[in-house]
């Protein structure tokens, strides 16, 4: 297959290109921004593959899309541009309206055009995924039950209420022009590649750094922490296997408190770490409360019984074995963190278009 995959330059968007070519004979094209979030350093490794390639482009410019589209011939489009830093939501929702509603929107229209021009076969074969959160759920209270793909929505920011307006725009080009679609909702990934402005591997090397760790509000609020390989791989199992006009969850089953996750790391901190900084006993001495965001949700859980079930995906990480795995990442690529944290790494993209010669 040709795959062109939107935001792959991110975290999750650079995950999914590295399994694509590692693991499968697909052809993949990455259209990112190349924003802030946007790292082509996590995409060092498969950089140089013939089965890969890069243009800088924003999904908001549909006539550039729709050029790229008619160049690459796509039988897929896996769509994962966003802006998601929910620290910075609430200080300029209108960049999250423009990405997720805006350039969603523009970026159906270029299928559109592209896939109703295309012969029968391959529009009937052709999907158009939709990576979205588990987020425009809302939070859950008390026993509530785990989300579920029939889990109304119910958006708590600006963040989440535009990726809930992504969705309904996807669902609503597939009921009236017939795009064949499938969407996935998943809870929070975690892994190597992640920037460190995000709890674990702020958390991580904070620690490191011997500087605070911290606990938003009283600690107990809990996610679905989901391993970012075991995501990509249901992502590529929907993609090829997931029925057009389906949704489906995707988790970890690994409900854990932020507390105990950061204590859970501080703990692998104390094996893993060659040394621990000066004047601090023990990394867990570290730990402090913050303040909550207004937002900030309580509760996520996901039921993921429909992908098990109908796809045949479980994820292969536990909570212990994919923070052990991502804590010795950190450990052992302190390079990487260091050009993220200083911002170093955005000094590849000068004068970047769109060709392959991408960084080694």
């Amino acid at each position: 297959m040709r795959i062109l995959v939107t935001g792959g330059a991110g975290f999750i968007g650079s995950a999914l290109i590295r399994h694509l070519i590692q693991n499968t004979e697909h052809d993949v094209l990455n259209v990112d921004k190349l924003t802030h979030a946007g790292n082509l350093e996590s995409l060092s490794g498969i950089a140089i593959n013939t089965r890969y390639e890069l243009v800088q482009a924003d999904i908001c410019d549909q006539a550039r899309i729709s050029a790229v589209l008619e160049r690459f011939e796509p039988h897929a489009i896996m769509h994962l541009a966003t802006e998601s830093d929910g620290d910075h939501v609430t200080d300029g929702p209108g960049d999250f309206v423009q990405t997720n509603v805006v350039g969603t929107y523009s970026l159906l229209e270029a299928t559109r055009s592209y896939w109703q021009n295309r012969p029968e076969a391959e529009r009937k074969a052709f999907r158009f995924h939709h990576i979205s959160t588990d987020e425009v759920y809302g939070d859950l209270r008390g026993h509530d039950e785990p989300f579920n793909e029939a889990t109304p929505y119910a958006p708590g920011s600006p963040h989440a209420a535009s990726k809930a307006a992504s969705d309904h725009l996807v669902r609503a080009w597939h009921r009236t022009y017939g795009l064949p679609v499938v969407v996935t909702h998943s809870s929070n990934n975690y892994g190597p590649f992640h920037f460190p402005d995000r709890l674990i591997p702020l958390t991580i090397l904070n620690a490191l750094e011997g500087k605070p760790l911290p606990g938003h509000g009283d600690g107990l609020h809990v996610q679905d922490w989901l391993y970012v390989d075991d995501h990509v791989r249901a992502l590529l199992k929907v993609v090829t296997e997931g029925a057009v006009g389906e949704t489906y969850t995707i988790g970890g089953r690994n409900g854990q408190k932020n507390l105990d996750v950061a204590r859970h790391i501080c703990d692998l901190l104390e094996e893993l770490a060659p040394t621990r900084p000066t004047g601090i006993a023990h990394f867990s001495d570290l730990i402090t409360h913050v303040a909550d965001r207004p937002d900030q949700d309580r509760r996520y859980a996901i039921d993921t019984g429909k992908i098990e079930k109908e796809l045949g995906w479980t994820p292969v990480e536990t909570l212990e074995s994919g923070l052990r795995k991502t804590v010795q990442w950190y450990l052992d690529n302190p390079d990487w963190c260091r050009r993220v944290q200083d911002g170093s790494y955005r000094g590849e993209r000068l004068g970047f278009t769109d060709h392959k010669d991408l960084i080694a």
